[in-house]
């Protein structure tokens, strides 16, 4: 795990993974274990769950720096652009969405 950013809205993380693994099944793993261990704590009234997609971008190895400093500093980034704008852009740019499996 490089960087790890989280708000009401979304959760934006930096790790580096074995080629092995998809990230259909790093987003499954991290999303099914989350949503057990809020809703098992009580960490909010009712029950927690993720959406049902997600996206992931892959990043080389010169780029891991520049991707931490924008996951650490997104409050400030997005008080000059909104979540939803970047992500709609992003998308539209590399065309991809992942479904996450068990929710």
């Amino acid at each position: 795990m490089y960087a790890i950013y989280a708000n009401p809205e979304y959760l934006h993380f930096l790790i580096s993974k074995s080629p092995k693994i998809s990230e259909e099944t790093i987003a499954s793993i991290i999303a099914n274990n989350s949503e057990s261990f809020i809703n098992d704590n009580n960490m909010v009234k009712g029950n927690f769950k993720w959406q049902q997609t997600a996206s992931a971008f892959s990043v080389s190895k010169s780029g891991v720096d520049k991707v931490c400093k924008y996951i650490i500093n997104q409050p400030e980034h997005h008080k000059r652009t909104t979540f939803q704008k970047e992500y709609d852009a992003f998308i539209k740019h590399y065309q991809t969405t992942i479904n996450i499996s068990g929710n």
